[in-house]
Protein backbone atom coordinates (compact mmCIF):
# COMPACT_ATOMS: atom_id res chain seq x y z
CA UNK A 1 0.00 0.00 0.00
CA UNK A 2 3.30 2.29 0.54
CA UNK A 3 3.52 2.06 -2.91
CA UNK A 4 0.16 3.26 -3.73
CA UNK A 5 1.02 6.45 -1.35
CA UNK A 6 -0.94 5.00 1.68
CA UNK A 7 0.43 4.82 4.97
CA UNK A 8 -0.73 3.94 7.91
CA UNK A 9 -0.24 4.86 11.67
CA UNK A 10 -1.68 3.70 14.61
CA UNK A 11 -1.64 5.06 17.57
CA UNK A 12 -2.00 4.54 21.55
CA UNK A 13 -3.87 7.28 23.56
CA UNK A 14 -3.83 7.47 27.56
CA UNK A 15 -5.50 10.27 29.43
CA UNK A 16 -8.66 9.62 29.51
CA UNK A 17 -11.50 13.01 29.63
CA UNK A 18 -8.88 15.10 30.82
CA UNK A 19 -6.10 14.32 28.36
CA UNK A 20 -9.00 14.52 25.58
CA UNK A 21 -9.06 18.25 27.20
CA UNK A 22 -5.84 19.43 28.26
CA UNK A 23 -3.35 16.89 26.20
CA UNK A 24 -2.99 13.43 25.94
CA UNK A 25 0.18 10.91 26.44
CA UNK A 26 0.15 9.65 22.80
CA UNK A 27 2.17 6.11 21.63
CA UNK A 28 2.24 6.42 17.51
CA UNK A 29 3.41 3.48 15.62
CA UNK A 30 3.40 2.53 12.13
CA UNK A 31 4.80 4.38 8.98
CA UNK A 32 7.90 6.23 10.28
CA UNK A 33 7.11 8.86 7.30
CA UNK A 34 3.84 8.63 8.05
CA UNK A 35 4.42 10.10 11.16
CA UNK A 36 7.12 13.01 10.20
CA UNK A 37 3.69 14.16 7.82
CA UNK A 38 1.64 14.92 11.43
CA UNK A 39 4.24 14.88 14.25
CA UNK A 40 4.18 18.53 14.12
CA UNK A 41 0.57 18.31 15.14
CA UNK A 42 0.80 15.80 17.77
CA UNK A 43 3.57 17.56 19.01
CA UNK A 44 0.75 20.52 19.86
CA UNK A 45 -1.69 18.02 21.00
CA UNK A 46 0.13 15.81 23.21
CA UNK A 47 0.30 16.65 27.07
CA UNK A 48 3.50 18.99 27.80
CA UNK A 49 5.16 17.76 31.29
CA UNK A 50 7.97 20.75 32.24
CA UNK A 51 11.06 18.91 32.38
CA UNK A 52 10.88 16.59 29.19
CA UNK A 53 8.33 18.10 26.75
CA UNK A 54 5.13 16.78 24.65
CA UNK A 55 4.34 13.31 25.73
CA UNK A 56 4.47 11.92 22.36
CA UNK A 57 7.24 10.01 20.65
CA UNK A 58 7.51 7.46 17.59
CA UNK A 59 7.45 4.41 19.24
CA UNK A 60 8.50 1.96 15.86
CA UNK A 61 7.01 0.04 13.15
CA UNK A 62 3.93 -1.86 12.85
CA UNK A 63 1.53 -2.28 16.13
CA UNK A 64 4.69 -1.13 18.17
CA UNK A 65 2.27 1.94 19.26
CA UNK A 66 -1.05 0.15 20.42
CA UNK A 67 1.54 -2.60 21.81
CA UNK A 68 3.17 0.02 24.29
CA UNK A 69 0.00 1.19 25.19
CA UNK A 70 -1.61 -2.28 25.89
CA UNK A 71 1.76 -2.42 28.66
CA UNK A 72 0.58 0.59 29.73
CA UNK A 73 -2.47 -0.71 30.48
CA UNK A 74 -1.55 -3.49 32.25
CA UNK A 75 0.65 -1.68 34.22
CA UNK A 76 -2.67 0.43 35.63
CA UNK A 77 -4.05 -2.56 36.48
CA UNK A 78 -1.41 -3.60 38.47
CA UNK A 79 -1.31 0.01 40.22
CA UNK A 80 -4.77 0.26 40.69
CA UNK A 81 -4.90 -3.37 42.51
CA UNK A 82 -2.07 -2.20 44.23
CA UNK A 83 -4.10 1.00 45.95
CA UNK A 84 -7.25 -0.86 46.63
CA UNK A 85 -5.20 -3.34 48.42
CA UNK A 86 -3.66 -0.11 50.69
CA UNK A 87 -7.27 0.89 50.84
CA UNK A 88 -8.29 -2.33 51.94
CA UNK A 89 -5.96 -2.34 55.06
CA UNK A 90 -6.44 1.12 55.89
CA UNK A 91 -10.17 0.94 56.19
CA UNK A 92 -11.15 -2.51 57.18
CA UNK A 93 -8.02 -3.13 59.75
CA UNK A 94 -7.07 1.06 60.52
CA UNK A 95 -10.56 1.80 61.11
CA UNK A 96 -10.09 4.81 58.22
CA UNK A 97 -12.71 6.75 57.66
CA UNK A 98 -13.17 7.82 54.29
CA UNK A 99 -12.19 11.67 54.97
CA UNK A 100 -8.95 10.00 56.83
CA UNK A 101 -8.55 8.32 53.57
CA UNK A 102 -9.05 11.22 51.63
CA UNK A 103 -6.47 13.10 53.64
CA UNK A 104 -4.08 9.99 53.59
CA UNK A 105 -4.01 9.57 49.89
CA UNK A 106 -3.69 13.83 49.31
CA UNK A 107 -0.81 13.83 51.45
CA UNK A 108 0.82 10.82 49.54
CA UNK A 109 0.27 12.50 46.41
CA UNK A 110 2.77 15.22 47.39
CA UNK A 111 5.57 13.01 48.31
CA UNK A 112 7.25 10.13 46.55
CA UNK A 113 4.02 8.54 45.61
CA UNK A 114 2.45 11.47 43.68
CA UNK A 115 0.56 10.12 40.58
CA UNK A 116 -2.42 10.26 38.77
CA UNK A 117 -4.21 7.77 40.66
CA UNK A 118 -3.15 8.63 43.82
CA UNK A 119 -4.57 11.82 43.38
CA UNK A 120 -7.79 10.81 41.65
CA UNK A 121 -7.97 7.99 44.51
CA UNK A 122 -8.09 11.55 47.19
CA UNK A 123 -10.54 13.07 44.94
CA UNK A 124 -12.96 9.75 45.43
CA UNK A 125 -12.92 9.11 49.00
CA UNK A 126 -14.12 13.14 49.32
CA UNK A 127 -17.43 12.76 46.96
CA UNK A 128 -20.71 12.23 49.04
CA UNK A 129 -23.45 10.59 46.96
CA UNK A 130 -25.71 12.87 45.16
CA UNK A 131 -28.37 10.49 45.28
CA UNK A 132 -28.71 9.61 48.75
CA UNK A 133 -26.51 9.51 52.51
CA UNK A 134 -22.67 8.99 52.94
CA UNK A 135 -20.07 8.42 50.28
CA UNK A 136 -20.61 8.23 46.92
CA UNK A 137 -17.45 5.33 47.19
CA UNK A 138 -19.67 3.39 49.41
CA UNK A 139 -22.16 3.00 47.17
CA UNK A 140 -20.33 1.98 43.95
CA UNK A 141 -21.25 -2.29 43.81
CA UNK A 142 -18.04 -3.81 44.52
CA UNK A 143 -17.33 -5.60 40.93
CA UNK A 144 -14.78 -4.22 38.07
CA UNK A 145 -14.77 -4.49 34.84
CA UNK A 146 -12.33 -4.77 32.18
CA UNK A 147 -12.12 -4.25 28.46
CA UNK A 148 -9.26 -7.22 28.02
CA UNK A 149 -5.68 -5.13 27.88
CA UNK A 150 -4.63 -6.05 31.46
CA UNK A 151 -5.77 -10.26 29.96
CA UNK A 152 -3.70 -9.41 27.11
CA UNK A 153 -0.59 -7.55 28.73
CA UNK A 154 -0.41 -11.14 31.03
CA UNK A 155 -0.40 -13.31 27.60
CA UNK A 156 1.95 -11.53 25.91
CA UNK A 157 4.42 -12.00 29.17
CA UNK A 158 3.74 -15.45 29.39
CA UNK A 159 4.49 -16.38 25.49
CA UNK A 160 8.11 -14.25 26.18
CA UNK A 161 8.35 -15.72 29.76
CA UNK A 162 8.72 -12.66 31.76
CA UNK A 163 7.09 -12.66 34.97
CA UNK A 164 4.25 -10.00 35.60
CA UNK A 165 2.96 -11.15 38.96
CA UNK A 166 1.46 -8.00 40.13
CA UNK A 167 -0.39 -7.74 36.78
CA UNK A 168 -1.22 -11.14 36.78
CA UNK A 169 -2.94 -10.73 40.20
CA UNK A 170 -4.66 -7.76 39.96
CA UNK A 171 -6.40 -9.71 36.61
CA UNK A 172 -6.71 -12.83 38.43
CA UNK A 173 -8.66 -10.64 41.45
CA UNK A 174 -10.97 -9.02 38.70
CA UNK A 175 -12.92 -12.39 38.18
CA UNK A 176 -14.04 -13.01 41.91
CA UNK A 177 -14.98 -9.81 42.30
CA UNK A 178 -17.48 -10.44 39.52
CA UNK A 179 -19.04 -13.35 41.20
CA UNK A 180 -21.03 -10.56 43.44
CA UNK A 181 -23.67 -13.09 44.37
CA UNK A 182 -21.53 -15.84 45.00
CA UNK A 183 -18.97 -13.94 47.31
CA UNK A 184 -22.10 -12.86 49.34
CA UNK A 185 -23.90 -16.46 49.64
CA UNK A 186 -19.75 -17.69 50.42
CA UNK A 187 -20.08 -14.79 53.54
CA UNK A 188 -23.41 -15.88 54.52
CA UNK A 189 -21.88 -19.42 54.68
CA UNK A 190 -18.59 -18.61 56.61
CA UNK A 191 -20.03 -16.14 58.96
CA UNK A 192 -22.09 -19.35 60.29
CA UNK A 193 -18.60 -20.76 60.62
CA UNK A 194 -17.74 -17.83 62.96
CA UNK A 195 -15.80 -16.05 59.90
CA UNK A 196 -16.54 -12.72 59.53
CA UNK A 197 -15.29 -10.27 57.21
CA UNK A 198 -12.24 -9.52 59.39
CA UNK A 199 -10.82 -12.81 61.26
CA UNK A 200 -9.39 -10.75 64.21
CA UNK A 201 -9.85 -7.38 64.90
CA UNK A 202 -6.40 -5.87 65.76
CA UNK A 203 -5.18 -2.98 67.75
CA UNK A 204 -2.95 -1.44 65.31
CA UNK A 205 -1.68 1.91 66.01
CA UNK A 206 -3.17 4.11 62.94
CA UNK A 207 -0.18 6.45 62.40
CA UNK A 208 1.89 3.63 62.55
CA UNK A 209 -0.02 1.47 59.68
CA UNK A 210 -0.49 4.86 57.53
CA UNK A 211 3.27 5.00 57.30
CA UNK A 212 3.58 1.13 56.88
CA UNK A 213 1.38 1.06 53.82
CA UNK A 214 2.78 4.31 52.50
CA UNK A 215 6.22 2.26 52.60
CA UNK A 216 4.36 -0.66 50.88
CA UNK A 217 3.37 0.78 48.13
CA UNK A 218 7.06 2.41 46.55
CA UNK A 219 6.09 2.20 42.95
CA UNK A 220 4.79 12.05 32.97
CA UNK A 221 1.60 14.52 32.46
CA UNK A 222 -1.52 13.23 30.68
CA UNK A 223 -0.31 9.31 31.38
CA UNK A 224 -2.79 7.83 33.62
CA UNK A 225 0.19 6.23 35.25
CA UNK A 226 2.22 9.57 35.30
CA UNK A 227 4.71 9.15 38.68
CA UNK A 228 7.41 10.52 40.43
CA UNK A 229 8.57 6.46 40.25
CA UNK A 230 8.85 6.76 36.52
CA UNK A 231 11.32 9.53 36.41
CA UNK A 232 13.35 6.80 38.74
CA UNK A 233 13.15 4.34 36.21
CA UNK A 234 14.36 6.66 33.90
CA UNK A 235 17.27 7.72 35.41
CA UNK A 236 18.33 4.06 36.79
CA UNK A 237 18.54 3.03 32.15
CA UNK A 238 20.07 6.09 31.93
CA UNK A 239 22.73 5.21 34.44
CA UNK A 240 22.96 1.67 32.94
CA UNK A 241 20.98 1.05 29.30
CA UNK A 242 21.45 -2.67 29.50
CA UNK A 243 20.12 -2.90 33.36
CA UNK A 244 18.59 -6.50 33.33
CA UNK A 245 16.38 -5.41 35.98
CA UNK A 246 14.99 -2.47 38.26
CA UNK A 247 15.63 -4.54 41.47
CA UNK A 248 19.50 -4.57 40.72
CA UNK A 249 19.82 -0.91 39.88
CA UNK A 250 21.67 0.58 43.05
CA UNK A 251 19.71 3.04 44.48
CA UNK A 252 16.58 1.46 43.56
CA UNK A 253 17.72 -1.86 45.38
CA UNK A 254 18.71 0.77 48.32
CA UNK A 255 14.91 1.86 48.39
CA UNK A 256 13.75 -1.38 48.15
CA UNK A 257 15.70 -3.04 51.19
CA UNK A 258 14.86 0.25 53.20
CA UNK A 259 11.11 -0.51 52.88
CA UNK A 260 11.00 -3.87 52.17
CA UNK A 261 10.48 -4.40 56.65
CA UNK A 262 6.95 -2.28 55.94
CA UNK A 263 6.04 -4.34 53.13
CA UNK A 264 6.29 -7.63 55.02
CA UNK A 265 4.42 -6.47 57.77
CA UNK A 266 1.40 -4.97 55.55
CA UNK A 267 0.99 -8.25 53.85
CA UNK A 268 1.47 -10.38 57.16
CA UNK A 269 -1.01 -7.97 58.80
CA UNK A 270 -3.46 -8.60 56.22
CA UNK A 271 -3.12 -12.39 55.68
CA UNK A 272 -4.24 -12.69 59.83
CA UNK A 273 -6.92 -10.11 59.12
CA UNK A 274 -8.25 -12.61 56.39
CA UNK A 275 -7.88 -9.40 53.79
CA UNK A 276 -6.65 -10.33 50.80
CA UNK A 277 -3.83 -8.52 49.02
CA UNK A 278 -2.98 -10.71 46.47
CA UNK A 279 -0.81 -7.86 44.33
CA UNK A 280 1.44 -6.63 47.05
CA UNK A 281 1.84 -10.57 47.98
CA UNK A 282 2.84 -11.51 44.74
CA UNK A 283 5.04 -8.86 44.24
CA UNK A 284 6.88 -9.76 47.71
CA UNK A 285 7.03 -13.31 46.28
CA UNK A 286 8.98 -12.33 43.26
CA UNK A 287 11.18 -10.22 45.31
CA UNK A 288 11.73 -12.67 47.33
CA UNK A 289 12.68 -15.33 44.29
CA UNK A 290 14.55 -12.86 42.06
CA UNK A 291 17.20 -11.86 45.22
CA UNK A 292 17.93 -15.45 45.65
CA UNK A 293 20.81 -17.07 44.42
CA UNK A 294 18.98 -20.91 44.08
CA UNK A 295 15.40 -21.55 44.25
CA UNK A 296 13.66 -24.92 44.64
CA UNK A 297 13.23 -25.16 40.97
CA UNK A 298 15.99 -27.99 40.79
CA UNK A 299 13.12 -30.11 42.94
CA UNK A 300 10.51 -29.26 39.81
CA UNK A 301 12.75 -29.83 37.12
CA UNK A 302 13.62 -33.19 38.85
CA UNK A 303 9.69 -34.27 39.33
CA UNK A 304 9.85 -33.38 35.64
CA UNK A 305 12.40 -35.44 34.41
CA UNK A 306 10.91 -38.60 36.63
CA UNK A 307 7.72 -38.49 35.04
CA UNK A 308 8.62 -37.12 31.97
CA UNK A 309 12.25 -37.33 30.99
CA UNK A 310 12.52 -33.79 30.32
CA UNK A 311 15.81 -34.33 31.11
CA UNK A 312 17.83 -31.51 33.60
CA UNK A 313 21.27 -29.81 33.81
CA UNK A 314 23.20 -30.02 36.68
CA UNK A 315 25.33 -26.87 39.00
CA UNK A 316 28.45 -29.15 38.82
CA UNK A 317 29.25 -29.75 35.26
CA UNK A 318 27.92 -28.89 31.83
CA UNK A 319 25.42 -30.92 29.89
CA UNK A 320 21.58 -32.21 29.39
CA UNK A 321 20.84 -35.21 32.00
CA UNK A 322 18.31 -37.76 31.99
CA UNK A 323 18.11 -40.18 35.80
CA UNK A 324 15.78 -43.63 35.80
CA UNK A 325 14.15 -41.77 39.40
CA UNK A 326 11.57 -44.68 39.29
CA UNK A 327 14.22 -47.33 38.70
CA UNK A 328 16.69 -46.20 41.73
CA UNK A 329 13.49 -45.38 43.67
CA UNK A 330 12.17 -48.96 43.27
CA UNK A 331 16.16 -50.19 43.75
CA UNK A 332 16.26 -48.58 47.11
CA UNK A 333 13.11 -50.01 48.60
CA UNK A 334 14.50 -53.43 48.34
Amino acid sequence: MAELGLLYLGMGVSGGEEGARNGPSLMPGGSSEAYKYIEDILLKVAAQVPDSGPCVSYIGKGGSGNFVKMVHNGIEYGDMQLIAEAYDVLKSVGKLSNEELKNVFSEWNKEELLSFLIEITADIFGIKDDKGEGYLVDKVLDKTGMKGTGKWTVQQAADLSIAAPTIAASLDSRFPSGLKKERVQAAEVFKSGGFGDILADQEVDKKKLIDEVRRALIWKGGCIIRAIFLDIIKKAYDRNPDLANLLVDPEFAQEIIERQSSWRRVVSLAINSGISVPGMSSSLAYFDTYRRARVPANLVQAQRDYFGAHTYERVDMEGSFHTQWFKLAKQSKI
